[in-house]
């Protein structure tokens, strides 16, 4: 059964004892395969053409240059998506990926920000071999939404969700439309999968999916939940205050409606799965673990469902990236020969030590609260024989007035300077205010050439994927042991894991890898050679075999040629297809004229010049003998209608509600003539029972344009084809199966239909006479219908969402 189970089904370990040499516990995430695995992943999936949309909405996203940092939980998620979207476009049988993000033209942030489309820059994409086309490639498309001329910082994104929606709903829809033409397919090219990066994104996605009715995938990045409670542990606000400042519940609102909506939750590690989506009420590892197998041995769920959880690191691309050789025997690294002045970053940062020579404690962070730096730096100006030994350097993101940085961050900031004067850190400690996102490997070279070590102290760390960018310059960590620096020291074996509330136990971790040489040596030896376990190739292989599998969440409409075609309001076809209600308006005035009239053969002649006409049109333009039946594919009158109107009145005797539809009739007959108003009845009645309702009060059918029955389990369409009647009734309406295939995704009602009957059998054993009765006349597969005999025995009442049960207070004779 593992084999069926997502990662976090499979209920492994991840508390087990790691030491810096433990091979045991290597290899338990997934390993890159060979260039031959590589290359035949290619070869057969090179004839594959899949759209895939990306989605994340805040922050400052582009493709180079990125500027990290600039809003909390941003950084890494910015850089994420933007190289997964470049390397999934450079795989084979990825045609196009789509970024969809905020499009900002404000006067504060650069002008690239306000561009509506940027092309990604392929990584390595001669390599694959797959053919490009016009569309192809990975793109960074901005949809415009919210205030135009400002950044908003995310929690106050989310009154603008839905403009951002209807904006990304235009754009795939015709993305979808133009790859279709470019591939030679008839059909557009919709997206394989819709994937949502962070809350505010996966709730947008999560209406997206819906409406194109295509898979949703989701990534939290950062989850509300435990963000919650690390804010409450510390004690700094209160419940209200934290709701206040981060939109705290609506974040976890969206997530809940994420676990929901998708069909696979990724993440980076396993303790993610268990330990963070497990505070939700939309996940239990154990219920997860026990659907899965059930839905293996095709038992029957009931209804529950949760999303596949899968574990799957983000990838790096390594093939730029040449570590620098260091001198182990000497004091100080081997210079690299170039005679290459030393890149500016180099000289910003050693400007701020009085002996640069050191080897450089680097830690890459923005000033949070959860970063843990404080604890950091005083861990560091403590520890007298570290301060002697080792340099400090923080990288804490841009600024430049530390006022106008958010409030959070800048009281970080300000309690840092403060330490580094109270411990007399000056010409031990490196700040910078600036740096550039193509500084960063200069940065990790510089630490790597001098023997430092790359720290990561947070209170809890989701990935870290700052530690395998690390590592693959050759810098040995020291991490902390809550969330993914777990899974990442299990296959790197390339430093010390620490308790991130214990200075003291950072403080000896940091000094014993710089003071130990042969140590050292050797946890940079480890993370060089597993460093490619980490690849963006093999994370997009593991991503696409995963996704690739998925299929459509509902299913789509069956639609004949005639429904296909999306008509313009004022198209010559649209025009035509009205002749047709004229037509048979014409017809019902006719039939009271008197035959043999001079008059009324005239009007007998146009009303079959007429009906050959729109004949013609119904057959696309073909004016064959064939003859047309209203009502046998049910979108085109609902396509040319401009309004619906709904008829939903229920619990009124027969004879009011027949009022209620002709009185409704009457005051809108001239949208009627004219084609542009619809009506569809809505009931709790059987179908059966609204056709004996329709001839009783003499309207017809087909005045209809669908009729919503049984409490809305069942949708109809008027029917005069013989072949399209229900049977065994021979009803003149045809019954709509894609939307009981609709109701059937993730269908629970069986269970619920077996306790229904259970309880009204007890119910007549307690009273000692038949109170309640099912229905079998007027019940369906989805709608359970009783008939109540003694209305005052029965006092409880049941309402589930996901089966349509009625009670009919009306009585049967027969009962």
């Amino acid at each position: 059964m593992s084999e069926d189970l997502s990662e976090g089904e499979k209920g492994e370990n991840i508390n087990e004892s790691s030491s810096v040499h433990d091979e045991s516990t290597r290899g338990r995430m997934p390993r890159i395969g060979s260039t031959d695995a590589i290359e035949a992943w290619a070869s057969q999936h090179k004839d594959k053409k899949l759209y895939i949309v990306l989605i994340s909405i805040h922050g400052l996203i582009r493709g180079e240059n990125m500027e990290l940092g600039c809003d909390s939980d941003t950084g890494g998620q910015v850089k994420y998506v933007v190289e997964l979207a470049r390397a999934l476009g450079s795989t084979p049988g990825v045609y196009r990926v789509d970024l969809l993000t905020r499009q900002i033209s404000a006067p504060d942030v650069d002008w690239s920000y306000g561009e509506p489309t940027e092309m990604l820059s392929p990584i390595n994409s001669e390599n694959f071999g797959h053919d490009m086309g016009e569309s192809s490639g990975a793109y960074i498309v901005r949809i415009p939404f919210g205030p135009r001329d400002k950044y908003i910082p995310k929690e106050h994104l989310w009154p603008h969700i839905q403009e951002f929606v209807d904006g990304a709903l235009v754009h795939i829809m015709q993305m979808s439309k133009v790859l279709g033409e470019q591939l030679g397919s008839e059909q557009p090219v919709w997206p394989v999968v819709i994937h949502g990066h962070y809350a505010d994104a996966g709730d947008s996605a999560a209406l997206i999916s819906g409406a194109l009715n295509v898979p949703m995938v989701f990534t939290g990045h950062s989850l509300g939940r435990d963000k919650l409670d690390q804010l409450m542990k510390q004690g700094r606000q209160t419940r209200d205050e934290v709701n206040a400042t981060y939109k705290i519940m609506r974040r976890i609102e969206a997530e809940e409606l994420c676990l929901d909506a998708s069909e696979i939750i990724i993440t980076s590690t396993r303790q993610e799965i268990e330990k963070q989506w497990g505070l939700y009420d939309g996940f239990d590892l154990t219920m997860a673990r026990k659907l899965r197998a059930r839905i293996k041995r095709g038992v029957s769920c009931y209804g529950r469902y949760m999303p596949r959880m899968i574990a799957i690191p983000p990838g790096m691309e390594f093939g730029h990236i040449v570590p620098h050789d260091v001198d182990l025997d000497g004091e100080e690294a081997n210079e690299d020969g170039s005679g290459s002045p030393d890149p500016p970053i180099w000289v910003d940062i050693m400007r701020f030590f009085s002996n640069p020579r050191k080897p450089m404690i680097l830690a890459l962070a923005r000033p949070d609260p959860k970063k843990n730096i404080t604890t950091l730096v005083k861990a560091f100006g403590e520890h007298r024989e570290l301060r002697n030994l080792a340099n400090l350097t923080l990288i804490m993101g841009n600024r430049d007035v530390i006022d106008e940085m958010s409030s959070t961050n800048s009281a970080v900031l300000t309690s840092i300077l403060k330490l580094v004067d109270k411990y007399d850190l000056y010409g031990q400690v490196a700040y910078p205010k600036h740096h550039k996102q193509s500084e960063v490997p200069d940065i990790y070279r510089l630490a790597a050439r001098t023997k430092g070590v790359f720290i990561n102290c947070a209170f809890i760390e989701p990935f870290g994927l700052t530690l395998i960018e690390a590592a693959a310059y050759g810098l040995p960590m020291v991490a902390t042991r809550n969330g993914g620096p777990v899974d990442i020291h299990r296959v790197l074996d390339n430093g010390i894991l620490v308790d991130p509330h214990n200075q003291n136990e950072i403080a000896e971790a940091l000094y014993k890898l710089v003071s130990d040489k042969q140590m050292w040596a050797q946890c940079r030896q480890n993370g060089l050679k597993n460093i490619h376990q980490f690849s963006w190739p093999e994370h997009c292989k593991n991503y696409l075999s995963r996704v690739s599998t998925l299929k459509p969440r509902h299913p789509r409409w069956q639609k004949s040629d005639d429904a296909t075609e999306i008509s313009e309001a004022d198209s010559p076809g649209d025009s035509l297809r009205d002749i047709h209600d004229l037509s048979l308006n014409l017809k019902l005035s006719l039939d009271s004229e008197k035959p043999g009239t001079k008059e009324n053969n005239v009007r007998r002649n146009l009303e079959d010049a007429v009906q050959k006409l729109s004949r013609g049109v119904s057959d696309g333009g073909k004016t064959e003998n064939v003859e047309f039946t209203t009502g046998t594919n049910k979108w085109p009158s609902l396509r040319r209608r401009k309004h619906i109107v709904v008829i939903a009145v229920d619990s009124v005797q027969d004879a009011d509600l027949v009022d209620i539809i002709k009185n409704t009739f009457v005051a809108s007959s001239n949208e009627r003539l004219t084609g542009a108003v619809g009506f569809v009845l809505s009931t709790s009645r059987a179908i059966s029972e609204i056709h004996s309702l329709l001839i009783s009060a003499g309207i017809e059918a087909t005045d209809f344009d669908a009729f919503i029955c049984n409490s809305g389990s069942e949708l109809c369409y008027p029917s005069s084809s013989s072949e399209d009647m229900l049977s065994p009734a021979e009803l003149p309406f045809m019954i709509d199966l894609d939307y009981h295939s609709q109701i059937e995704y993730r269908w629970g009602g069986e269970g619920l239909r077996k306790t229904l009957i259970r309880w009204a059998a007890e119910k007549n054993n307690e009273s000692g006479q038949v109170v309640l009765v099912e229905d079998e006349e007027c019940s369906s597969t989805y709608c359970i219908s009783f008939k109540v005999k003694n209305t005052e025995a029965v006092c409880f009442l049941f309402f589930c969402y996901t089966v349509f049960i009625k009670f009919s207070d009306f009585l049967v004779s027969t009962f």
